[in-house]
């Protein structure tokens, strides 16, 4: 037990790891069912009711009580900003590449979340943390670009828009995790995501709102498939995922936090195949391999 105690953050990145393998691919196949944003509004009213229900039982109380106004500024920043942003660009991108292309693409968060860190922590990049970076961008390309055998110049197999799509993804959540170093502090884990998923479903709101998808979203929650997705990435992501990650960023640094959960695009390969059947070339494996890798040299 003392060992789990002393590498509490780790062994809390490492289940987030996990979980955020489980919501990827739920909220891939609940995207293609019923639409992203239709999927983010409600696995975050979801995830919000698992999240009221523990803290509950743990601290007394469903609401995020206790916060102060500090904590509630750069919590709901941090929500807008991954939840919304982040995670609408996210859901877009697993219906066009796919969940397994998107994770891939999301190693991309650590050096991100660095880069960040540096402009708004002020904390310093050194020559690994420049290796590391371009390590995972060569893993990415390795598994995203393929010659073809007639000895053709290399060229994307992906979508392009999809590629961005995740990338847009990546970077709000790499600026919702500093966000949320910000604002956590020394406050509870959990509420401290109902406040980000509070300001995730309010932003939602008003994008539903001006879109005037009020209908497809009501509609959605009509496709039991869909919802039993949503419903199933919702547990492991918003409530699951989120929280741990929260456990994660407060009992470890941020940076080996986010090398660990990096691993989702290994561990979500098998799944992949055995669940969606999809054809997985070695050049994707030893990129995703590469991509992890550069994360981990990114943080020495």
């Amino acid at each position: 037990m003392g060992f789990i105690q002393n590498h509490l953050g780790e062994f809390a990145a490492l289940l987030t790891a996990f979980f955020w393998t489980a919501t990827a691919l739920s909220f891939e196949s609940a995207t293609r069912k019923i639409g992203s944003v239709s999927v983010n509004i409600i696995r975050l009213v979801l995830g919000f009711v698992f999240l009221s229900v523990f803290t509950f039982i743990k601290r007394g109380t469903m609401f995020p009580v206790g916060a102060s106004h500090e904590n509630w500024l750069w919590l709901s920043l941090s929500g807008l900003i991954g939840f919304v942003f982040g995670d609408l660009f996210l859901f877009k991108s697993y219906q066009i590449i796919g969940s397994r292309f998107s994770m891939l693409i999301m190693t991309l968060v650590p050096p991100i979340t660095a880069l960040f860190g540096l402009a708004i922590l002020h904390e310093k990049l050194f020559l690994f943390q420049y290796t590391g970076m371009t390590v995972t961008f060569s893993g990415i390309a390795l598994a995203i670009f393929s010659r073809k055998e007639n000895g053709e110049k290399l060229s994307l197999k992906l979508a392009p828009r999809g590629i961005l799509y995740a990338f847009a993804g990546a970077v709000g959540q790499a600026l919702g995790l500093v966000l949320s170093k910000l604002g956590l502090k020394d406050y509870d884990p959990f509420a401290a995501t109902q406040i980000r998923i509070i300001a995730g479903i309010a932003g939602y709101i008003l994008l539903v709102t001006v879109l005037l998808r009020w209908n497809a979203v009501l509609n959605s929650t009509r496709n039991k498939e869909g919802m039993k997705s949503t419903a199933f990435g919702a547990f492991f992501g918003p409530f699951l995922g989120v929280s741990f990650s929260l456990v994660a960023v407060k009992y470890t640094e941020a940076g080996i936090a986010s090398t660990i959960m990096a691993l989702v695009p290994v561990f979500i390969i098998i799944p992949a195949v055995i669940l969606y059947k999809q054809k997985v070339t070695v050049p994707e494996i030893i990129g995703s391999v590469v991509s992890v890798g550069g994360v981990a040299l990114f943080f020495i």
